[in-house]
């Protein structure tokens, strides 16, 4: 039987790079994003059987019935990877709001779907992508840094009600620092920028490897325990 997945947030960076290598890996790839344009595209460049389905993630409820439905048009999946997200510098209300809907809400939606589907059928693994933003907030991008601690959070939820039961599911959060996507296209003041597809193959290790955690690139493990162990007045003339 072959392995099946699906990656939400398919049409681009990071969710588009990992199906591409999930496929190589021998995953039939279920592609799902708000532009089936660009998912259909993406099918067509990879060589085992494809899905799609589009989900947009800022109508939760809408966007958990088509979860629902694409899994069983699938026949089942035993990967699960939520990879959509928006990232706005100096954002406004409207796109602070934009943010939360997307970023936790939208998040909280699917995962939320996917653990229980993974536990009615027993096993499965889930993959959120988090970032290294998580740990602490900047003055620029407050909501953002807030959102994707609201993942994190989640995601360690999620695994300790399985590994509770004692459940064969496991739940993998990635915390990526810059990666070379459209969301980082043309911004200032980042550095070791990860080539998207390098980020995608260490996310795909970590999934073989089934890790509840991992930094992408490896190096930002040290900006992650110096992020962690920064006193306030550093971190305030940092940001």
């Amino acid at each position: 039987m072959s392995k099946r997945a699906i990656v939400i947030g398919a049409s681009s960076g990071l969710g588009k790079e990992l199906a591409k290598l999930l496929a190589r890996d021998g995953y039939e790839v279920g592609l799902a994003a708000r532009r089936v344009a660009l998912l259909e595209e993406l099918g067509r460049e990879i060589s085992t059987p494809t899905h799609v389905s589009r989900i947009d993630v800022t109508h939760t409820a809408e966007a958990r019935r088509q979860l629902e439905a694409f899994i069983g048009e699938m026949g089942g999946v035993d990967l699960i990877v939520i990879s959509s997200g928006v990232s706005i510098i100096d954002p406004t209300w409207d796109e602070e709001l934009q943010t939360i809907e997307v970023n936790a809400a939208g998040f909280a939606a699917l995962a939320n779907v996917s653990i229980h589907y993974f536990m009615e059928r027993g096993s499965g693994h889930l993959v959120g992508i988090s970032s290294i933003g998580a740990l602490r907030p900047t003055g620029t991008s407050t909501v953002y840094s807030a959102s994707k601690s609201f993942v994190s959070r989640y995601l360690e939820g999620l695994r300790l009600m399985v590994d509770k039961r004692g459940l064969g599911i496991h739940v993998t959060e990635v915390q990526p620092g810059y990666v070379a996507t459209p969301m980082t296209e043309g911004r200032g003041g980042m550095f070791w920028v990860a080539p998207v597809d390098e980020a995608a193959r260490q996310i795909l290790r970590a999934v073989r490897k089934r890790k509840r955690h991992v930094y992408v690139t490896r190096r930002w493990r040290l900006v992650a325990w110096a992020l962690k162990s920064v006193p306030y007045p550093i971190l305030s003339r940092m940001s």
